[in-house]
C-alpha cells in the first residue's frame, strides 16, 4: 500500500492496516532521496519534533503524532541484529535510531503505536544504474524473512 506524503491520511491508512488486517507485523519502506546504494534499517520512531509541512501544507498538532504518547517507540525487530547479519551485494546497509522529522519518521511511529512495536521501517536509496529494482526486491525480500524469523522466536 502506497501512503501518501501527508501525516493525518499517512495515520488513518496505518490505523486501518493495524485495525482491519492485524498483520504480524507491518514492515514500511521510505525513500531517502540522498543516499546512494545505501538501505538504512530504523530502530524506533520519535513522536515530537514534526514541524515541517506535508504536501498539503500541514504539520501535526503540536509537532508530534500522538499527543499521549511516549517519546519515542522502539521495533520488536532487532534492526541492529538484522544490520549484522544481512549483506547485499552492491548495497550498503547501515542502522539508524533517528528516521527524520517527516512523514516517514511519523508514519513509523504511528505504526509502532498502534502496532505495540511490531513494526520496522527500511529507508532505501533511489533506483539507479547499480540500485536496479531487481537488486532492491531481493535485498527488501531477504530482510523481511530475517524479520519475520525473529517475530517467529518471540511467538515460540
Amino acid at each position: 500500500m502506497q501512503l501518501p506524503v501527508v501525516y493525518q491520511k499517512a495515520k488513518e491508512q496505518v490505523f486501518m492496516i493495524w485495525t482491519t488486517l492485524q498483520p504480524l507485523l507491518t514492515v514500511h519502506v521510505g525513500l531517502a532521496s540522498s543516499a546512494k546504494a545505501v538501505i538504512i534499517l530504523e530502530q524506533c520512531g520519535k513522536n515530537k519534533g514534526y514541524q515541517e509541512v506535508d504536501a498539503c501544507g500541514f504539520h501535526p498538532e503540536g509537532g508530534c503524532c500522538t499527543l499521549d504518547g511516549p517519546e519515542k517507540i522502539e521495533s520488536t525487530i532487532n534492526m541492529k541484529t538484522l544490520w549484522k547479519n544481512i549483506s547485499v551485494e552492491g548495497i550498503d546497509i547501515i542502522f539508524s535510531r533517528d528516521a527524520g522529522r517527516y512523514i516517514c519518521d511519523y508514519t513509523y511511529y504511528t505504526s509502532l503505536y498502534y502496532g505495540s512495536g511490531r513494526a520496522a521501517f527500511i529507508h532505501v536509496p533511489p533506483l539507479s544504474k547499480s540500485v536496479t529494482a531487481g537488486l532492491l526486491g531481493k535485498a527488501l525480500q531477504t530482510m523481511i524473512l530475517e524479520m519475520l524469523k525473529q517475530c517467529g522466536e518471540d511467538r515460540q
